[in-house]
């Protein structure tokens, strides 16, 4: 091409000063313009290097990045394996001290134990049992390398320190140990773990099992790790324990005078902790950037030229692509965080407010605009709450506020306040850089609301358990846990289950035997309905606690605790003031039956004395009779005989009558036997007859045949039937009836009440009948209708028949509108006819006794 003139050089025309201006800026314009034109190779050879150097770096940076994730991911696959066999071992051994402490074993046994330990995990190099006073009671070492070692009392100084140290800290944390690892001078590297023998929460000695780090290294490192790095174990003070260390000046990469030394990667050996790690270092195993980057670089930059047109023309269509894909992820993300019922805010690192979503506004009722840009105090803090929220703020642009969330007062745009917990998190860009806090608020109202409301359920419902007057415990079946007790039970037992249980042992409610589910996979309560246990009725007994020297009633139940667990509640009742007063009643009714027997024997004075003047006025006739006739020298043997023989006859008829009264009113203690009804209805109306044929009254009597015995007091059942034939007397005898109607009935047959069999004895009188204002206080006690009755009488016999299960009942007899006499109805509960056998008497028929 030809030169362009240098205005410098070539004579320029002759021109007016104002053109020769021009042409001398033109011609400096050009030549500046050709200057850079030259130097556009150079600038390409420049940016050619550039580039180079460029990717060189870049493909040396992602090398390195890509063998420190691989060293990282596989150090930490080795860690994770290691941890997880460390535990497993734990575990097993943990499952062994408890045993062990549960039952006492035999040396033989721990030595069998060890010996299956050590042939299941190599690792282990020996197990030791030393019991709570440090003395050794078995150790187990199958290669005698540790032999010594193990022997607290045969160790080296330093060792028997440590060991010790790590004894006494095991007793006191109750938690398995490891101790530091070290070199001995009888074997490898060791660590020793230190496991507590607990028994209910006692100390009972310690199992100490001592690890090969070697045997740790060789069986816990994978093989295909150790094949690409170097692992090493490392001790605190980063000694090589076990494995392969590499020197750091022959791994350093000099290729490039920017090159960093090879990767390696350090973590701690969990759960042995800090003082035993494992490192990880990467050989030089790769061919390098310059060997085959170059390669890719020379050929990728001679396509350049080829395929630059179409690489841009795809650039540009990729990048249309990406924005749309991002607009529309970025609408999909907003319309996610539309929909949110969490509010969510984001902070900038200065605590100005650069976002919020719009269930952050609807919560506060402040809109987008009002918020955004905005810092403390915020429009949403309450004025009362300024101080305490700004000191919060501070909290959470430190990053010091608490994972779990905080909760704060949130003040709406209409005044109104809710309760909301905050959540906050640090907000992260594309490149890794912290750029605010995102935090996300829910509204805890309505939660707060009702746990607080809980809170008082649960504390009302606490006040009055623990002011009940019962002592009310809850235990699950088959261990000693307390899962509830309230005050009295803790007053009386203390805060165990032994008063739980002693109670359920004395009110002979069966108990579970106790079974440990914890040697065993299979439930203790396999099967058994629980569902149904909760609906069962309650179980009660009373009981006598001598510990306490209380009466007291325990009820039982079953019921399904809040955890699932099948549990039984026992409610104690103090009874003692009760029991007291029935015994004192039960004395007082003896009292009261032994009097209401005088009493009636009082009132049938005169009769009793009617009846036994006749055999006495006969024997004093038939002895005055023979003295007579022995003075006079009139009577035969014969007729001596015979007059003494009646007044034998007399002399026993009385005897009998005055036996069988002091029989009747002589106190005596209740006594429930088997007796015949025939034969307490007979001895019972004998004693009645004297006052019916004092007072002119028939009785009719009926006794049903083959009635079975029963289970009562006859002295008391024979007062009940007495005292009522003696008032159906008096009635007939104070309503002046004409002899033809002076009649009353007894009847003694089985009949049916409320569908239950019982026997009936029905008393009834031809008398005036009960006025109904004497009927409503009939069997009240002190009441009475006669000028010289003391009223207990028929309250003495309704208490008589119901202690015996039975009922009582009076009702009027009519004829139309007319009470023609009264009934007295009282039975007993039929017997089984198993238990009492039946007996009939010949005289067991209707017959009447003449007056």
């Amino acid at each position: 091409m030809p030169m362009r003139p240098n205005p410098d050089t070539v004579n320029l025309p002759r021109l007016a000063p104002t053109a020769r201006l021009r042409f001398w800026w033109k011609a400096q314009t050009t030549h500046r313009q050709d200057s850079l034109a030259m130097l556009a190779p150079l600038a390409a050879v420049l940016l050619f290097l550039v580039v180079i150097l460029s990717a060189f770096a870049y493909l040396r940076f992602e090398e390195i990045a890509r063998e420190r994730e691989a060293i990282h991911r596989d150090v930490e696959y080795t860690q994770q394996r290691l941890r997880l066999r460390l535990l497993e071992q734990q575990e097993q051994l943990m499952r062994f001290a408890r045993e062990m402490a549960a039952r006492e074993i035999s040396s033989d046994d721990f030595l069998a134990r060890a010996e299956a330990f050590v042939n299941l995990f190599p690792e282990m190099q020996s197990l030791t049992w030393i019991d709570d006073r440090y003395i050794t009671r078995a150790s187990y070492d199958p290669s005698g390398m540790v032999d010594q070692a193990n022997t607290p009392n045969a160790r080296m100084p330093g060792e028997a320190e440590e060991t010790a140290n790590n004894f006494r800290l095991v007793r006191d944390v109750l938690l398995p140990i490891y101790s530091s690892p070290r070199k001995t001078q009888h074997g490898p590297s060791q660590v020793q773990l230190h496991l507590p023998l607990i028994d209910k929460t006692r100390f009972k000695g310690d199992l100490l099992v001592t690890y090969s780090v070697d045997a740790m290294f060789r069986y816990g490192v994978p093989n295909e790790v150790t094949s690409k790095y170097a692992i090493s174990f490392l001790d605190g003070e980063r000694q090589v324990l076990a494995g392969t260390s590499l020197l750091e000046k022959t791994l350093t990469r000099s290729v490039l005078p920017w090159a960093n030394p090879v990767n390696a990667y350090q973590l701690p050996v969990s759960p042995v902790g800090n003082g035993l790690a494992i490192r990880g270092q990467a050989y030089r195993t790769s061919l390098g950037v310059i060997g085959s980057g170059l390669f890719w670089l020379v050929m990728v930059l001679s396509a350049v030229t080829a395929w630059l047109l179409l690489a841009n023309w795809r650039h540009t269509r990729r990048r249309i692509q990406a924005q749309d894909a991002l607009v529309r992820e970025t609408a999909f993300r907003r319309a996610m965080e539309n929909s949110m019922l969490t509010g969510m805010r984001a902070l900038d690192m200065h605590g100005r407010i650069t976002y919020v979503n719009p269930a952050f506004c609807q919560m506060t009722g402040w809109s987008e605009a009002e918020l955004v840009g905005q810092t403390a105090p915020f429009p949403y803090w309450p004025r009362e709450d300024y101080e305490m929220l700004r000191n919060r703020l501070q909290e959470e642009l430190a990053g010091l506020i608490d994972p779990s969330g905080t909760q704060f007062r949130v003040q709406r745009k209409n005044g109104d306040i809710f309760e909301a917990r905050l959540y906050v998190s640090p907000l992260i860009d594309a490149f890794g850089q912290q750029t605010g806090w995102m935090t996300s608020m829910t509204d805890i109202t309505e939660p707060t609301r009702v746990r607080e409301q809980l809170a008082a359920s649960h504390e009302r419902f606490t006040a009055v358990l623990e002011a009940l007057d019962a002592s009310i415990s809850v235990a699950p079946l088959g261990n000693n846990e307390l899962l509830f007790a309230n005050k009295l039970y803790r007053l009386w037992f203390g805060s165990e289950a032994q008063g739980h249980l002693q109670l359920v042992a004395e009110a002979g409610v069966p108990t579970l035997a106790h079974s440990d589910e914890t040697q065993d996979m299979v439930d203790a309560f396999a099967g058994l309905p629980t569902n149904h246990l909760s609906d069962k009725e309650a179980e009660s007994a009373e009981i006598y606690l001598g510990s306490l020297g209380r009466w007291l009633e325990v009820r039982t139940r079953y019921l399904s605790w809040v955890d699932g667990r099948l549990a039984q509640m026992v409610i104690a009742t103090d009874i003692t003031a009760r029991r007291l007063a029935e015994e004192q009643a039960e004395v007082q009714a003896i009292r009261a039956q032994a009097s209401s027997r005088l009493i009636t024997m009082g009132e049938m004075a005169s009769s009793v004395a009617h009846e036994l003047n006749q055999p006495l006025t006969a024997i004093n006739n038939y002895c005055n009779g023979m003295v007579s006739r022995i003075k006079a020298h009139q009577i035969t043997e014969e007729e001596m005989l015979g007059a003494l023989e009646k007044t034998a006859r007399q002399a026993h008829r009385a005897g009998q009558i005055i036996q069988r009264i002091r029989s009747f009113v002589k106190r005596s203690e209740p006594n429930r036997t088997i007796a015949s009804v025939s034969t307490m209805v007979a001895e019972a109306v004998e004693l009645a007859e004297i006052e019916l044929r004092r007072r002119n009254v028939k009785l009719t009597q009926y006794v049903a045949p083959n009635l079975p015995n029963v289970m009562v007091d006859p002295i008391l059942i024979e007062q009940v039937l007495l005292n009522l034939l003696k008032n159906a007397a008096e009635s007939v005898d104070s309503a002046q009836k004409p002899t033809a109607l002076r009649l009353v009935k007894l009847r003694v047959a089985p009949a049916l009440v409320d569908d239950k069999p019982v026997i009936e004895f029905k008393v009834s009188d031809s008398g005036h009948g009960i006025a109904p204002e004497v009927m409503a206080r009939l069997y009240e006690a002190f009441h009475s209708t006669k000028p010289e009755g003391m009223g207990i009488g028929l309250s003495l016999c309704r208490s008589i028949v119901e202690s015996h299960l039975g009922r009582m009942k009076a009702e009027n007899l009519y004829n139309g509108e007319t009470v023609i006499g009264c009934c007295f109805t009282f039975w007993l509960p039929h017997p089984d006819p198993l238990s009492a056998a039946t007996t009939q008497r010949p005289d067991q028929q209707v017959f009447q006794v003449s007056p």
